[in-house]
């Protein structure tokens, strides 16, 4: 499953600058869990957290949903260019 489509198609509607955004695979330790990582510009990772982190953690359980076809559970880190992270 290409999850960085999916993250794409998720995270593009929603920010200001989509040409701009970065999305990494983190290494992980464990075979079933992956972590990606989202940069962004500061306003457009600001608007993927939002208010109290509700759009974070609606991404994180949508990518979650995405994962359990697969028996994987997916993370999703936040940073900015500037080096602000969630």
């Amino acid at each position: 499953m290409d999850y960085q489509a999916i993250i794409h198609a998720l995270v593009d509607p929603i920010v200001d600058h989509p040409e701009s955004i970065l999305i990494r695979e983190l290494p992980n330790e464990d075979d079933k869990d992956l972590t990606f990582l989202i940069v962004t510009e500061k306003d457009d990772t600001a608007r993927l957290i939002g208010r109290k982190g509700i759009i974070a953690n609606a991404l994180r359980e949508m990518m979650s949903v995405a994962g359990k076809t697969e028996k994987k559970r997916v993370h999703l880190k936040f940073e900015s260019f500037d080096g602000e992270e969630d």
